[in-house]
């Protein structure tokens, strides 16, 4: 498949979810399943985007449900159903599907869309990233000290940041890194599945923005029990800053 008829089936599959998830009463989106961290709308919205993806013949590796589809399929889609399933549960508006089409040369493209809002950032490798049409430009913030940084776990001291975020969505805090609206971000505890980073890391590599992990392990990787500490900065003096704050 080509990246724009992936990227269609992308915002096939993303509707597909917002409807199933939209479709659970306030009360349903805060039931949880039997496997810890789970919530019954993440459940839903598997299901949903399963239901897409399936005949189009890719694999699948999806945060609820594993891996799924021919194995030997050129293109693995790389999907979380609700990133940010507990803004979902208590309607904090940000929160979003992530998909991420990878193939022998790496991410090939990506759709993440906020749910709550209807925007949406796209990149295609070697084509740019956008959001809403746009494209993205990252932040020239160079310093900590002068950088607001979005976290995913507390450090074990303060980093010296001019302010800090928590907002819960790794896949939008990463296209907002690459859209210059957080100037950097920190995993300060190493939690990161590749369905939280793989899209958000090409929306940032095709804007100019920068993403590592914090031990040197390599991201573009499709494997369900790969963890990684992901950093992301607009600019290499900033993301050495927090290298080196996050350095044991």
């Amino acid at each position: 498949m080509t990246p724009e008829a992936l990227l269609a089936c992308f915002a096939d599959a993303a509707d597909a979810a917002r409807d199933a998830v939209g479709g659970l009463t306030a009360t349903a989106r805060r039931g949880r399943t039997d496997r810890p961290g789970q919530y019954d709308l993440d459940v839903v919205a598997d299901a949903a985007v399963l239901d897409v993806l399936r005949p189009v013949g890719v694999a699948v590796v999806s945060e609820e449900s594993g891996c799924s589809g021919p194995p030997d399929a050129p293109v693995t889609v790389v999907v979380d159903p609700v990133d940010g399933s507990t803004n979902c549960a208590r309607g904090i508006p940000y929160w979003a599907i992530s998909l991420c089409a990878l193939d022998a040369g790496g991410p090939l493209c990506t759709l993440v869309r906020n749910q709550a809002t209807g925007s949406v950032t796209t990149a295609v490798r070697g084509g740019g990233a956008s959001r809403d049409g746009a494209s993205l430009v990252p932040s020239t913030v160079k310093a900590i000290g002068d950088a607001v940084i979005d976290l995913a776990g507390m450090p074990a001291r303060p980093l010296g940041w001019k302010q800090f975020r928590a907002l819960g969505s790794a896949a939008l805090a990463l296209c907002d890194v690459a859209a210059g609206g957080i100037d950097g971000y920190i995993d300060a505890v190493g939690i990161h599945a590749p369905w939280d980073y793989l899209g958000g890391l090409l929306a940032c590599t095709e804007a100019g923005a920068i993403v590592v992990d914090a031990r040197d392990r390599p991201l573009a990787v499709a494997d369900p029990h790969a963890r990684r500490q992901v950093l992301a900065a607009g600019t290499t003096e900033l993301l050495a800053e927090l290298r080196a704050a996050v350095a044991p």
